[in-house]
């Protein structure tokens, strides 16, 4: 546990110092921030609250709305902070609560809002709980807050039931009881170092209602939910039957994610959330089968956002996009949520890279492909992902051009799943590369005693210093793309857009004066000039009432 006050500073308001704009969640720019790779201000080479507030004043003048925090917990750091050992204490690598309480004040003098990390679905091996469990042995009421189970087998020699983690290998692993002797197997989704709760027991949603009005009377704006489809497991645990069950995920309801039970805690939960000012949020990462699953947990009386995860897993064609941004639209709808769009996050190989490489490898890659082609077809899908309805997710870095570091060596890794061969990839350390912030120094302005990821060479050139006030740059580009977004009044909030009719590989819609144009082919096109230009990923050429539109370049019109 971390060292620290163990209660939290005096209570802030949410809303003294940011705009009051009502319903700002359904058009929301969110910026997510992962602590550890975005400024280190006692260069230790480690990310950190106090690193994070200074830049706070960049966040605001690149035109967001909100800053989304990684978890910062008190942590032994095996999944880079989502094992929370203290739900309540900063891990002292970040800081303390009063930076904690000051980052937040900050924000909300500057006009933007913070929404952290909450981690109900498993904790820390290291949470009091579980060391209590633990310690007092088979039948104690702590066991009754995981899920530990008798092994099959002569001698219980074998898991409980099938499933497999996440992270690869089973999901249980077998404790050595008080006595010495071998015992009972408790179930990890993730690694071991992360038991699953029991969400069946009272006293787990009783801790959780209590952690969201501590940081609710801390001044937080929202909570993004991590693992929002975990939690509730099918009754008796029952085995899947099937191996390589990582390759069922998102296909189908799993015994273990997306059941249904789920949405009763939400709805305890957005009772609580109402109570507060300020109009706070909910955001849901819910990996679901499909999109109509994902509606579920947005339903008017349960969360206000989830991931939407079918987006950021397609390619960038036009007939594929045309019909997740359809599906999405209509799913959302019934329910009155927004629907969200996100190309990056802390888990996938930037869209930098992604769209590098030929389609169908996957989200996690590494290769780093054709980096002009990557870096021309990740600002022509930011456009166009910025001028559909809803709320919209950058990722830190993303709005510099940053590729992914796919060259790390083996021995720098700290992925989890990076160690476990029958997982994941393992590859999400190429996205979390501390960011370069100047063109010079130990490591690139992050901080004075280098970074806790090595930085490639030249990352310097890609520094928000080398692309401040140059014409062209990825960083001008989305400062002005947020600006024209929040001064056009057809962008933004809504819940459907009009199609027109384009050639094939190229997506069209209009929304009220406004008509957003992706050409995703790899040949320029001629389309029909549609007002007046507000803004293009690329160079395009007007002539009589006609556009030419280079390849992987989206533009902007309007005819007001």
């Amino acid at each position: 546990m971390s060292q620290q006050p163990s209660a939290a500073p005096a209570p802030t308001s949410a809303v003294a110092t940011v705009s009051e704009r009502h319903d700002w969640w359904r058009d929301a720019v969110i910026y997510q921030v992962y602590p550890r790779s975005f400024a280190d201000s006692n260069g230790d080479g480690m990310g950190d609250l106090e690193g994070v507030r200074t830049r706070l004043p960049y966040l605001r003048d690149l035109g967001v709305d909100a800053v989304w925090l990684s978890p910062f917990y008190a942590s032994p750091q095996a999944d880079a902070g989502y094992d929370v050992a203290d739900y309540r204490a900063v891990d002292p690598m970040f800081g303390t609560l009063l930076d904690a309480d000051a980052l937040i004040r900050d924000a909300h003098a500057l006009g933007l809002r913070i929404i952290v990390d909450l981690v109900p679905n498993h904790s820390s091996d290291q949470y009091e709980w579980f060391k209590r469990a633990l310690a007092e042995g088979p039948g104690s009421p702590s066991r009754d807050r995981y899920h530990f189970r008798p092994g099959k087998g002569k001698n219980g020699e074998l898991p409980p039931n099938d499933w497999e983690s996440i992270f690869g290998g089973p999901a249980w692993t077998r404790v050595t009881e008080p006595d010495g002797t071998p015992g009972e197997w408790y179930l990890h989704l993730f690694a071991p170092e992360q038991p699953d709760f029991n969400w069946e027991h009272p006293a787990v949603g009783d801790e959780f209602r209590s952690i969201l009005r501590f940081w609710l009377d801390m001044g937080v704006d929202g909570f993004r939910i991590d693992v929002a489809h975990g939690m509730v497991k099918a009754e008796g645990l029952p085995d899947l039957g099937s191996h390589e069950q990582l390759k069922l995920l998102g296909n189908d309801v799993m015994p273990f994610f997306d059941q249904d039970g789920v949405h009763e805690i939400y709805r305890q939960w957005r009772r609580i959330l109402d109570e507060y000012s300020g109009e706070r949020i909910f955001v849901a990462e819910a990996w679901t089968p499909t999109v109509e699953r994902t509606a579920n947990y947005v339903r008017p009386d349960e969360l206000h956002q989830a991931f939407n995860f079918q987006y950021l897993g397609t390619h960038w064609d036009a007939e594929e996009l045309r019909t997740v941004i359809d599906r999405t639209l209509d799913a959302m709808r019934p329910v009155g949520a927004p629907a969200t769009w996100v190309l990056s996050n802390h888990d996938v190989t930037r869209h930098a890279t992604r769209f590098a490489n030929p389609a169908g490898l996957g989200t996690q890659i590494r290769l780093a492909g054709d980096r002009a082609l990557g870096l021309r077809r990740a600002c022509a899908a930011t456009l166009l992902m910025l001028a559909l309805p809803g709320s919209a997710y950058v990722y830190q870095g993303e709005e510099l051009g940053l590729p992914d570091v796919v060259d790390l060596p083996d021995e720098v890794r700290q992925d989890p799943a990076y160690f476990r061969g029958a997982g994941q990839d393992g590859f999400r350390d190429g996205c979390r590369v501390p960011i370069p912030w100047t063109r010079e120094g130990s490591s690139y302005g992050f901080g004075d005693g280098g970074s806790w990821l090595p930085q490639p060479a030249g990352w310097g050139e890609l520094s928000v210093e080398a692309q401040t006030g140059e014409p062209g740059s990825t960083l001008e580009l989305y400062r002005e793309a947020l600006a024209v977004r929040r001064s056009t009044a057809d962008l933004g909030a809504g819940d459907a857009v009009e199609w027109l009719r384009a050639p094939e590989g190229v997506l069209a819609f209009r929304r009220g004066d406004f008509v957003c144009v992706a050409n995703t082919t790899g040949e320029s096109v001629a389309l029909p000039a549609y007002g007046r230009v507000l803004l293009a990923s690329g160079e395009i050429t007007e002539t009589a009432g006609e556009a030419k539109v280079p390849a992987d370049t989206t533009v902007w019109w309007t005819r007001a």
